[in-house]
């Protein structure tokens, strides 16, 4: 798998970098939207980027914030939760993909953590024809607000057993939800999912959601 690093051009006028790779047998392409205080170098999503390049998935690993804001951020935290901004850097992303020659014909999916995935549940809900599945990893679906009920793609959300109180914010924020969705329960995993197995789980879910989007819908846990 060939990773390629890519300017993408936000609504805004910012620069953002991201890490491309072109899928091979799957016509999908992910977009990953990082957590708070995260970047497109997260361990754990580069994991995961990895299994699904393995399974022919193509991926956009993306840094939603600016290098200027990055630094502003790891002083006052006040990014990491801007859902507004991230949300358009997520949209961003989406259209950059559609206007590429070469990325323009593949469906999108979503991979959000943490904020970074009620930015994703945002994003889909504007791009509802462009984006096919979203997946959710120890995510703040909540946070997502008055666009869950607009998310017309399948929501699958991954959460640690042990990460109680964001489980229960996932359950909450799924009931909100009107298109098919899954909340998969890794048991025993905590909100960062270093245990071990943990991210594997995680890896697998996702690769399948993103086949098969919608698949095994409106069940708990396996």
């Amino acid at each position: 798998m060939i990773l390629e690093e890519v300017v993408l051009p936000a609504v805004d006028g910012s620069a953002l970098h991201g890490d491309l790779a072109l899928p091979t047998s799957m016509p999908v392409m992910v977009v990953f939207a990082h957590g708070s205080g995260s970047s497109r170098h997260s361990p754990r999503n580069r994991a995961v980027a990895g299994a699904l390049q393995q399974a022919g998935l193509g991926t956009l690993l993306l840094d939603l914030l600016t290098e200027r804001e990055e630094r502003r951020d790891m002083m006052t935290a006040e990014h990491r939760f801007d859902i507004d901004l991230l949300t358009s850097r997520v949209v961003s992303a989406i259209d950059w993909l559609a206007a590429e020659p070469g990325t323009e014909r593949f469906a999108v999916g979503l991979f959000g953590a943490s904020t970074g995935a009620a930015a994703a549940l945002r994003a889909a809900a504007e791009r509802p024809v462009r984006v096919q599945s979203v997946v959710s990893r120890g995510g703040r679906p909540d946070l997502a607000g008055d666009a869950l009920p607009r998310v017309a793609a399948p929501v699958l959300l991954i959460v640690g057993g042990a990460d109680t109180e964001v489980l229960a914010l996932n359950r909450e924020a799924a009931a909100r939800l009107r298109v098919p969705y899954r909340v998969e329960v890794v048991p025993g995993a905590t909100h960062l999912f270093e245990e071990p197995g943990a991210l594997e789980h995680v890896a697998r879910a996702a690769r399948d959601w993103f086949r098969r989007p919608g698949d095994h819908a409106f069940e708990e846990e396996r």
